[in-house]
């Protein structure tokens, strides 16, 4: 990140934003926010994750999606939230599951639907901003 960058995030307070694969949502549903360094997980996508996992293997499943190796961690968190720590998980089968991208999931790592809460947050703001003008 270059500093005139660090100065729009800052300056924006932390909202720098990062692009999603397009979908049939409204634009700034796609949109992920994150912040320089922060106590709060930042969700790291709008839909979750389908990933094949082994149980013969541990899995450390990002908890602050500041992670550029989502649904993993990477150690960011390090550096960007210090006070979360990834959550560290051994799968009893080996299968394909859908591990939580947006970070409110009841049942971590994995996705229970959380999302759409949050979509629907997403949408609902973006309705607001089109009767403000």
């Amino acid at each position: 990140m270059n500093p005139g960058s660090l100065a729009v995030a800052a300056w924006r307070g932390c909202a720098q934003t990062f692009g999603r694969p397009r979908l049939l949502l409204p634009v700034s549903t796609l949109k992920v926010q994150t912040c320089l360094q922060s106590s709060e997980r930042v969700p790291a996508a709008r839909l979750p994750y389908r990933v094949k996992v082994s149980s013969e293997k541990r899995y450390a499943w990002c908890a602050c999606g500041h992670s550029q190796k989502q649904p993993f961690c990477d150690g960011a968190h390090k550096t960007k939230a210090p006070s979360i720590a990834p959550l560290r998980f051994t799968p009893e089968k080996s299968k394909a599951v859908m591990l939580c991208a947006c970070k409110e999931t009841k049942n971590p790592p994995y996705c229970d639907g959380s999302h759409f809460k949050v979509i629907f947050q997403d949408i609902k703001k973006s309705v607001k901003g089109i009767f403000k003008s």
